[in-house]
């Protein structure tokens, strides 16, 4: 187990961690909680021995790996997204390197009855058996499956790392730690950079890791689907409840209901014997008796009440000015950038009132979208007609990184407010936590989750109708984010939020459009309905699902206003595939399901083969280990054989 042991931190006056402990078991999943600032990420370092702590140890056992997942990150250039990742195999790269040279050796060496050659081919066979045992035959296949579960696509597999964002390169560093399989795994925001069908898909990669995992999340569906424990940090003491996040905050709430109710008992019991005590040492005849009573009176163990931070931002919307009865409309929308095409003529009509949720996978639009339609970007063709009256509040999924880090909170409130508001502006910021002397801080020394309250209090100065919301809930802890929440049900006016983050997106919409191949798939309801509707767990399905449900047989005339009003995919939307009879998708449907069996049965003979690789006798009987490789190989190729046909009906299908 891994042993966290006496830990104190202090900055400055601020005592960060007072002497804390806990232990982490070999299989524990835990959520490390707690509000911004409270010490999680710096308590990941120091468990990692990236930072050190002014007392305390933290042990493991020896010869246990551990990964780290920070939010600091620099991958080196020069690699592909594949290299990059099969770097996590260094160790078994190295073997393939040492095999690779011993196979050339192999052809110009003559010495056959020296002793030397005799060792040579010993060392040669218990390499290959090592190499077959560790992974090496099937670690580029086990490496594009987790880069496909994060997102990417075959053809980003030989595009060097440094083409893509730091969102990106993010997946590229989580990859390479799932195919580490450390012992100890810590996570520091996984899920900040991935989209809903990625973060499901990491959901049940680690729901079924052999190792520990400690992550931090503000992501509570994440949390209840991969934790069995939570540790929260608060005020410097460490919590810990045997319990996922939404059984955790009932035990919270109950433990702290119980401390106050003993805290107040003891209290009454307390002033009483004070009382008695007094009224006895008025009397001669019973001032033994009340000293007797003081000495017991102060044996008693005292209770005191652990302290709270229960702040919360004061977050509400102004009301919402009346707009005309279409808030926006959009047609024939397409946008590149270079080679790169982003959307495909699509429409969109949002009416006055309508609350739309932009989901679906990263790269595929979302954010730009957002951005054609309020003006912020140009689209490469298409137009945008904004409606009568209408009025934008936009906050950008990086507009706490945008704000200018050399001015103070008051400044950089001032430069966002009309002047109708400047003598508000200390009142508004403490109602977003920020009190006295905080309003003369520099923006640089702000938190994350300091700066992103900060960018919604710059949004709130002004009155809007349209709301745009892009990726809202990044940097802020549990209670913020449930207090946005809570602001944006309560909001009057249109919305339009991107998010991939379930929690908060459940019932918060009435529309869900989901964004695949360039094109807008729009479905009533929230994105929990979408979810359920399309019965799956892992988003990836729904291109199969949607094949099976509702592929139109003929195109429909598009209704008037694109996407508006409608439940089914518009037109543009469709597949452009040709018409498939009755007999060729029976076909190709039971091409997909006998590939499916094939896959299956496969993979549980391949585990079966490395069962009796595991065993250590296995390795005594040369011949065995000679045949048992070459079936494992077979057994992959067939494997990947048969996945190569699951893909190609699929695609002839639409899937």
């Amino acid at each position: 187990m891994l042993s966290v042991t006496g830990i104190y931190q202090q900055y400055g006056d601020r005592v960060l961690f007072n002497h804390v402990s806990f232990v982490i078991m070999p299989r524990d999943k835990v959520g490390l909680v707690g509000r911004n600032g409270a010490g999680k990420s710096t308590m990941l370092k120091i468990i990692a021995g990236d930072r050190g702590s002014d007392q305390g140890t933290v042990t493991r056992p020896t010869g246990s790996t551990l990964g780290f997942l920070h939010q600091e990150m620099d991958l080196p250039s020069g690699r592909s997204v594949m290299q990059e990742t099969l770097t996590a195999f260094a160790h078994i790269q190295a073997m393939e390197e040492r095999l690779a040279a011993m196979t050339k050796e192999m052809e110009t060496r003559t010495d056959y009855e020296t002793d030397e050659y005799a060792a040579f081919l010993e060392e040669f066979t218990s390499l290959t058996e090592r190499f077959a045992m560790v992974g090496g035959i099937t670690m580029e296949a086990e490496a594009e499956r987790v880069l496909k579960g994060l997102g990417f696509q075959q053809a980003d597999f030989g595009r060097q790392t440094t083409e893509f964002s730091g969102g990106w390169q993010m997946r590229i560093e989580l990859a390479k730690m799932l195919l580490q399989r450390p012992d100890y795994l810590l996570l520091d925001e996984p899920t900040n950079h991935l989209d809903i069908e990625s973060i499901i898909w990491l959901e049940n990669w680690l729901s079924t890791y052999s190792g520990a995992v400690v992550t931090i999340s503000h992501d509570k569906q994440f949390l209840d689907n991969v934790t069995n424990r939570t540790l929260e940090i608060e005020l410097g003491k460490v919590y810990d409840y045997k319990a996922g996040y939404s059984k955790y905050v009932e035990l919270q709430a109950d433990r702290r209901e119980k401390a106050e109710a003993a805290f107040e008992n003891q209290q009454k019991v307390i002033a009483d014997k004070e009382r008695t005590i007094n009224r006895f040492m008025a009397k001669a005849t019973k001032t033994k008796m009340a000293q007797s009573m003081q000495k017991q009176l102060d044996k008693i163990e005292r209770i005191e009440l652990d302290q709270t931070d229960t702040a919360v931002m004061n977050l509400r919307f102004a009301k919402a000015p009346r707009s005309g009865a279409i808030a926006l409309q959009a047609r024939n929308i397409t946008k590149t950038y270079g080679k790169l095409n982003v959307l495909r003529g699509v429409d969109l009509k949002i009416d006055r009132g309508d609350r739309v949720a932009f989901v679906g996978q990263n790269g595929q639009g979302k954010t730009t979208l957002a951005k054609i339609l309020i003006n912020n970007i140009p689209a490469t063709s298409g137009e945008v007609e904004m409606g009568h009256n209408v009025s934008v509040g936009y906050y950008a999924q990086n507009q706490s990184d945008a704000l200018d880090g050399k001015k103070t909170l008051l400044e950089t409130m001032e430069e966002a407010s009309p002047p109708e508001m400047r003598t508000r502006l200390r009142a508004i910021l403490g109602a977003f936590l920020f009190t006295g002397e905080d309003a003369e801080k520099k923006v640089s020394v702000l938190s994350g989750g300091e700066r992103a309250r900060l960018a919604l209090a710059c949004m709130l100065l002004r009155p809007f109708n349209l709301l745009v919301l892009d990726e809202p809930t990044n940097h802020l802890d549990m209670i913020s984010k449930d207090r946005l929440k809570q602001a944006v049900l309560d909001y009057d006016g249109t919305l339009v939020v991107v998010s991939h983050d379930r929690e908060f997106l459940a019932g918060l919409t009435d529309r869900t459009i989901e964004f695949r191949d360039h094109q807008l798939h729009e479905h009533l309801g929230d994105v929990n309905f979408f979810l359920e509707k399309r019965k799956i767990d892992n988003m990836r399905a729904v291109e199969l699902e949607k094949s099976k449900a509702d592929l139109p047989t003929a195109p429909a005339a598009p209704p008037a206003g694109g996407l508006g009003g409608t439940t089914a995919p518009a037109p543009a939307a469709a597949p452009k595939l040709p018409a498939l009879s009755p007999e060729e998708r029976r076909r190709l449907e039971k091409d997909i399901g006998n590939a499916e069996r094939k896959i299956e049965r496969l993979e549980k003979e391949i585990e079966k083969i490395h069962q009796v690789m595991a065993d250590p006798d296995f390795y005594n009987n040369a011949s065995l280990v000679s045949k048992t490789t070459n079936e494992l190989k077979a057994k992959q190729d067939e494997l990947d054989a048969a996945m190569e046909a699951w893909e190609q009906a699929s695609e002839a299908l639409g899937a």
